[in-house]
């Protein structure tokens, strides 16, 4: 199938609210134009130099993902333009994001990443961690963050219960934090699911779906 019937296909079988972002890593400006033609707005990338160079090059209305690992001193390469920043794992890098949008005039949305998952080649914080951070001495300065969900990956298994019960938790945590949270009305995302468990992701109770390969086909690294 096309990219576009791949688009249409998964858009057809997700509930209204939520929200498709198109993984485009490491493809080709030719099929990010593809799936914008197909009506695609919301692009994800996990390399902050490589969506910059695409964010040059595509049209201006496209909302920008940061999905990766974010190194500090790189933030500034995206500050200008990006949309919302998924991994946002502690309090230095919130920082980091703040000083940086604050030069540019802007507020940048952004999720904390929650290590939900038992490998310990993921990323994250732990809830304890992202409550601290919301009560911290420090937060109510930061004029130029909006912290306005949470993201967690799940264990790469083939075992659906300990995914789910990592979704869950997941949940559970956004929903204590978003008690927490001094504007909680703000607080309403939950970017979980991917290619190969996005339906149990939205069951568990996901607003915002990462979706790569099932998109685009097969990545070449």
């Amino acid at each position: 199938m096309s990219i576009q019937q791949n688009l249409n296909h998964i858009k057809e079988t997700l509930p209204e609210h939520v929200t498709l972002v198109a993984v485009s890593k490491t493809k080709p400006i030719s099929d990010l134009l593809e799936a914008y033609e197909a009506g695609q707005r919301i692009f994800g990338e996990n390399k902050i130099q490589e969506m910059a160079e695409k964010h040059e090059q595509l049209p201006k209305d496209i909302q920008w993902h940061m999905i990766g690992h974010v190194q500090r001193n790189k933030v500034k390469y995206m500050a200008g333009f990006v949309s919302l920043i998924h991994g946002v794992e502690n309090e230095k890098l919130l920082n980091e994001i703040n000083k940086q949008a604050e030069k540019h005039n802007r507020v940048i949305d952004c999720l904390l990443q929650i290590k939900i998952a038992a490998e310990d080649s993921k990323f994250g914080m732990t809830a304890v961690e992202a409550s601290q951070i919301l009560h911290s001495q420090n937060f109510p300065e930061l004029k130029h963050i909006n912290i306005v969900g949470v993201m967690g990956m799940a264990t790469f298994t083939e075992n659906e219960s300990q995914i789910k019960s990592e979704f869950n938790q997941l949940k559970t945590i956004f929903k204590s934090l978003k008690i927490e949270h001094p504007k909680p009305e703000q607080f309403n995302t939950i970017s979980m699911g991917m290619s190969g468990d996005y339906p149990l992701a939205i069951a568990c109770g996901s607003t915002m779906v990462r979706i790569g390969s099932s998109i685009f086909g097969v990545r070449n690294y």
